[in-house]
Formats: structure tokens, sequence, C-alpha cells
């Protein structure tokens, strides 16, 4: 493990250790064009009255849906369309995934952060493709794995040259239809010398098809994870956050109510400042 904490850049935003605590958040997928810029427009006014630095995420495509009769988006060249006018619009640095090789150059053109997502964080082809694009890298680690072997898909990215790396916490398998979060894989994850976000949205999804919602979740505990990971020393908070999560047409149970950020944020950047002067 290193010894020295990288700080990553994303255009003029630094995310690392001393840094501010970073947000990224949106939508968890592209519904339409209006509502992408809109919901871009509102978190950027939200995270600019309390000063965090903010990057726009959200899928142009979810390919790993449980149901091919699931919504997945709008596909990559439509999404993608979306994405650089939220970045012309807002000026706010975008952030989506990529779901196979063949995507990855055409995202390229358009993304500041490329996502790897937790399902495929172990593709080696996948990662390292990613990384030699030399863009920003967000990696999130598979529920099925701990934090530790997150290293070693570290190194397929630095293999190519690339160590512009985040990592991202999204939980861990805890029994059936549902994950735990454990926040000692902040400081392991930290400790390779990475920044280190946690997916507070996604820990709290409970898919099964008891549920009304095939996605079904806890977006009542968002907040407690919020709160425990900014605790933990966490590099930034990435959360899924939609105007209307019960009319969302992907993970509906499980994203937080964008007109619930404010208050949460405030919240969190306060125990976030508690913090970095204890550990100074």
């Amino acid at each position: 493990m290193s010894a020295t904490s990288k700080i990553v850049s994303v255009g003029e935003i630094k995310i690392g250790k001393g840094c501010p605590l970073v947000l990224i958040a949106g939508p968890c997928v592209i519904e339409s064009e209006k509502k992408t810029i809109e919901t871009a427009v509102k978190i950027k006014e939200i995270s600019g009255r309390l000063k965090i630095p903010f990057i726009f995420k959200s899928s142009y495509d979810k390919s790993n849906r449980s149901s091919v009769e699931y919504y997945r988006g709008p596909g990559q060249k439509e999404g993608l369309r979306i994405l650089s006018k939220v970045k012309r619009e807002t000026g706010v640095p975008v952030l989506s995934d990529v779901h196979c090789r063949t995507e990855i150059a055409p995202a390229a053109e358009v993304l500041d952060i490329i996502q790897i997502p937790a399902y495929l964080c172990q593709q080696t082809d996948m990662v390292v493709e990613a990384a030699k694009t030399g863009k920003v890298l967000n990696i999130k680690k598979g529920q099925f794995i701990a934090p530790h072997d997150m290293e070693k898909i570290c190194d397929k990215a630095v293999s190519s040259g690339n160590d512009k790396i985040i990592l991202t916490e999204r939980g861990s398998v805890f029994g059936y239809n549902n994950l735990v979060a454990d926040m000692r894989s902040i400081p392991i994850m930290q400790g390779m010398g990475y920044p280190v976000l946690v997916d507070v949205t996604h820990i709290v999804r409970m898919p099964g098809p008891a549920s009304k919602d095939p996605s079904g979740g806890q977006p009542e505990f968002i907040s407690v994870l919020a709160r425990a990971s900014a605790a933990a020393g966490v590099d930034g908070l990435f959360i899924e956050v939609h105007p209307e999560p019960a009319e969302a047409l992907c993970d509906a149970a499980s994203m937080l109510k964008l007109s619930g950020l404010e208050e949460l944020l405030a919240t969190v950047t306060r125990i976030a400042a508690i913090v970095r002067r204890a550990t100074k």
C-alpha cells in the first residue's frame, strides 16, 4: 500500500486528502434531456450555496438491469449528446459508466470521469482500455470482493500509465437481496494512495421480486450512511438523486429526493469539517 495520498484533479476540482468533500450526484439514468439538465442545474445551485465541488452523473445505458423489459436509458449516442449539453450549459464536469470496450473511445470524448461499474471492476481489458484514454477513472468496488482486493485492480489501470483513479465503495454482499456498508473499507482503500468515495444510494438497494419496484430499497438509511461516511473521513459522496424518485424509470426505491439533498449535504459537510480539523 502507498504511504502517499494522491490528489486527483477533475478540471478545477481536486479530490483527496486535505481537499473539500466532493459530490458526485445525479439521476440513476438519463430519462430525458429536459429533466437531466434541470436536475443538474438544481444540484449545481445547491452545491454552490454550500461551496461543495460538484460533478454530475447519469447513465446513458444501464446494461446490467435484471430484466430485458426494464428501462435502460437513451443509449450511448443520445446519452453522450445530452451529457455534453449538460457540460456546456452548467460548466459542471460529467461522469457516466461504460459497459464494454467499444463504448470507451466515444465516451472519453465527452466524459470527464469514466466509471467502471461494480459488476465489471475485475474485467482486466475494460479497466486497462479505459485507463489508456488518460481520463480520470472511478472504479466502483464490486459487492463480491474485499476492499484490499481493489489494489490489484488499480495496478491494472496503472500498468497503462494512468494513475488518475478514484475508488468508490458501494456495499458488500450481506445476504440475499441485501448489502452492508463496512466503513473500514474507506481507510483501507485510501491506504492504496487513491481518493475514496462512498455511494450511499446503491448500498440501500434491495433488488428482488418481492418489492413493487424490481430494484427496491431503504432510502431512509441514505442520510445515516452519508453521515457515517463523512465521520470515517471519506473524500466524497456519490449520491443518486431524482426530483421525484417514485416516478423514476430506474432505482426508484433507492434514490434520494432532490428536495432533501441540501439539508443532508449541510449536515455532512459540517461533520467532514470536524474530521478534517481533527486529523490535520
